[in-house]
């Protein structure tokens, strides 16, 4: 019967060893430490000199300020009229090369916790169709997440498993597990 209970027990500490420190880690950093939320830039392409409109989500504050190398000057995203999201116009340097500019958003008392990009097209060139040419999302599996860029080739979006949260849950759901199985054989042996 001592037997048992030690079993017992050591279940407990068990689940509770193994759930602390992901919650820890949670409380501390928020998670996996990777940026929270999108930065929806509309067109998503575009030549030097032109405006952009930015759509940001994933801030918690009324506030927060958008970077990026292909601005000219740093954007003060304020709230939008119909959505919890960030938004502004930012107006791309004149003097840019083609390639694709990162965006960095500080909001919440936190730099770069939301980013995207912004892709910079020769100014001779016409910017890509605004929605994807294929596939369509009507069903085939996986495809649905892909999309097309301006050259009509298909690429896929980057899209974020599970995260700390559902890991903790997980660990805590085991840990209930391991517990009631310990207490199974503790009652078995007991009448048996």
């Amino acid at each position: 019967m001592r037997t048992d209970l030690i079993a017992l027990r050591a279940a407990g500490v068990a689940a509770l060893l193994v759930t602390l420190p992901v919650a820890a880690a949670q409380a501390e950093g928020g998670g996996s430490g990777r940026p929270t939320g999108s930065v929806t830039v509309t067109p998503d392409a575009t030549v030097p000199g032109s405006q952009v409109d930015l759509r940001v989500s994933g801030c918690k504050e009324a506030r927060g300020k958008a970077f990026s190398d292909a601005f000219e000057a740093p954007v003060d995203l304020v709230p939008s009229a119909d959505q919890p999201t960030l938004t502004n116009q930012a107006r791309i340097r004149s003097s840019l090369t083609p390639g694709i500019f990162e965006i960095k958003v500080t909001c919440d008392g936190v730099d770069g916790k939301v980013r995207g990009s912004v892709r910079i097209l020769e100014p001779n060139r016409p910017s890509p169709p605004a929605t994807p040419i294929a596939p369509v999302h009507a069903g085939g599996g996986g495809t649905a997440r892909l999309t097309a860029d301006h050259t009509g080739a298909v690429i896929a979006l980057r899209e974020d498993g599970p995260g700390t949260r559902h890991a903790v849950i997980g660990l805590v759901l085991a840990a209930v597990a391991a517990v009631a199985v310990a207490l199974r054989s503790v009652r078995r042996r007991r009448s048996g």
